[in-house]
């Protein structure tokens, strides 16, 4: 299991489609993928459960990746998290 806290960098933050760039991506890996906002835990790979996170712009979303391909997805999702707009 790895764990990692990211930034929100995009304008709309987790929605739309940032949330559907990063469900396409996290589905990818064998791994589960957890992320975590405000206390509020959901399925990374389940577009309804990131949108009723509401990370805005700016935000922190902690990721947890668990599984045999953890560390590419948790570096791949990273990517997805900070670089879409």
């Amino acid at each position: 299991m790895v764990t990692r806290e990211v930034n929100v960098r995009s304008t709309a933050g987790l929605h739309a489609r940032p949330a559907t760039l990063l469900v396409k991506t996290a589905s990818t890996f064998k791994s589960s993928v957890e992320i975590e906002y405000k206390g509020k835990k959901v399925d990374g790979k389940k577009l309804i459960g990131i949108l009723s996170l509401g990370a805005g712009n700016g935000d922190k979303v902690k990721l947890t990746v668990t599984g045999d391909d953890e560390e590419k997805a948790i570096n791949e999702l990273i990517k997805v998290i900070e670089n879409v707009e």
